[in-house]
């Protein structure tokens, strides 16, 4: 097995020895899952377009729709244009918009693709302070957007309701008029400060506690247009109480990147379905654990996603919002990309030792496809930042 040189928070350069590649066995066909998978997808960048990185974002379509069908073929349905996919950090929505209807247009081939995609308000100017009536036009002009090409929607939470908002009766003011207007049930997601710190005090209060009873509101009113909720929240206690209070038939997707592997498994009393960003590098892993799920086999189940924890940990450790540079940073060693750039610039998010780290940990846990070109692709990462040879 190959061996590399890596760097090390004490600044010393260490050799490591990769471990033999894992072969992950889904069998014959798409696989069996007893839990709704989503993974909320990146986009591949365009590093030969002529364009400013920070400001202007260049997609290489082909690679991302491909990463999409990788995805699918694997039983996971796609998030798209979720914060994964730097929604907010590089991604506009006219950009995000011509994603969706490529998604889509993708999903008609592949049966039994699912895509699940996000509309919110960032299309809206923060110049001025925004109002709830901006906030409301906002969504309907996306979730619209998103429904004329037939897809599903995920109502993502907005900055601009942040700043608008004076009081939780501004959130199910808001909330009930999409709701009341949407075609199909949609997924709701509430996304934490650590992964936005614009969405600091959402649902009209910074206490956890009392913001999810203001969700749990709007939930309640409107129960027959929700599909469920996704909380990316990385507080597996406060997941399980929302849970345990949600209106039957609403789901719970985990969004917590630090402790899927137990909220899915469930506790005897209910489980949580999943729409993560994790489920993005670690899919071949994540389909067979839930493969494995489905048979009834947990023993299974567990001993694949154990070693995924630490490397998702890692890959969304403060700052959170910066996880997307880790995952990218897989597809780009399990060569599912041929170069690591992001559109934003985002590849300059995290160090080298934490990617040295994360090169490690993704080792250890089975998800280097091709440990020979992930170290050479390592080696050359490393070689432009003046380490290694």
């Amino acid at each position: 097995m190959p061996t590399l040189d890596l760097p090390t928070a004490d600044r010393r350069i260490v050799p490591y020895r990769t471990s033999p590649p894992r072969v992950w066995s889904g069998g014959a066909g798409r696989p069996a899952f007893n839990r709704v998978a989503l993974a909320a997808a990146h986009v591949v960048a365009d590093p030969r377009a002529d364009v400013d990185p920070w400001l202007t974002p260049a997609i290489d379509w082909d690679a991302t729709i491909a990463y999409r069908r990788h995805l699918w073929s694997l039983g996971l349905g796609v998030a798209e244009a979720m914060d994964t996919a730097q929604r907010g950090m590089g991604l506009d929505w006219d950009n995000a918009l011509a994603l969706i209807r490529r998604s889509l247009e993708a999903a008609r081939d592949v049966p039994g693709a699912t895509v699940f995609s996000g509309a919110g308000t960032d299309h809206l100017s923060l110049a001025l302070p925004p109002t709830t009536d901006h906030v409301i036009r906002a969504y309907e002009e996306q979730v619209a957007a998103i429904e004329r090409l037939g897809g599903r929607i995920i109502l993502m939470a907005s900055r601009a309701l942040a700043a608008a908002a004076r009081a939780p009766d501004d959130y199910a003011r808001v909330y009930g008029r999409i709701l009341r207007q949407v075609r199909e049930p949609v997924i709701i997601h509430w996304l934490g400060d650590m992964f936005d710190p614009a969405l600091a005090g959402y649902w009209g209060a910074r206490d956890t506690d009392a913001a999810m009873d203001v969700f749990l509101g709007v939930i309640a009113e409107h129960a027959v247009k929700v599909d469920g909720v996704k909380i990316s929240l990385l507080d597996k206690d406060t997941e399980i109480a929302m849970r345990r209070r949600l209106p039957a038939g609403v789901r719970m997707y985990t969004g917590d990147d630090f402790n899927y592997a137990e909220l899915i498994a469930g506790d005897g009393q209910a489980h949580s379905d999943a729409l993560l960003g994790i489920f993005d590098p670690i899919a071949p892993a994540a389909s067979a654990a839930l493969a494995a799920l489905a048979r009834g086999d947990k023993a299974t189940f567990d001993a694949i996603l154990a070693p995924t924890v630490p490397l998702s940990r890692h890959i969304f450790k403060a700052p959170t919002r910066f996880y997307k540079t880790g995952v990218v940073f897989m597809a780009y060693l399990n060569g599912h990309q041929e170069h690591f750039t992001m559109i934003g610039g985002q590849e300059s998010a995290r160090s080298m030792v934490h990617l040295a780290e994360l090169f490690r940990l993704a080792d250890a846990a089975g998800l280097l496809a091709d440990p020979d070109e992930a170290a050479s692709r390592m080696r050359a990462i490393l070689r432009v930042h003046g380490m290694g040879r």
